[in-house]
């Protein structure tokens, strides 16, 4: 994962709204409606913070008819993680590169 690509990410999670989609997305697929029913915000608001989570790669969106679903890119946050497992890791050894945990 690239600096360009993480550096979306950390946007995309820097707004409270949004984590909170992703938690809820974290329990399965979800239709924007019922996204919606959660917040005080308009659709024309919640369309432009599903757009920052779909651009950044973590949210994945599929259209039905006129309803828009969406859920999370398991792929995208499992390399997010590892890049951040990888900056946790302050005892690596020089020599292999590997964490000694």
């Amino acid at each position: 994962m690239n600096r360009i690509d993480v550096a979306l990410i950390c946007k995309a999670l820097s707004d409270a709204n949004r984590l909170e989609i992703v938690q809820m997305l974290s329990e399965g697929e979800k239709c924007g409606c019922r996204l919606l029913e959660r917040f005080e915000i308009t659709q024309p608001t919640l369309s432009h913070h599903m757009k920052i989570l779909v651009e950044s790669g973590m949210v994945n969106d599929r259209k039905d008819g006129k309803w828009h679903y969406y859920s999370l890119n398991a792929e995208t946050l499992k390399m997010f993680k590892e890049f951040i497992e990888k900056l946790g890791c302050i005892c690596a050894s020089e020599e292999t590169g590997r964490c000694c945990r």
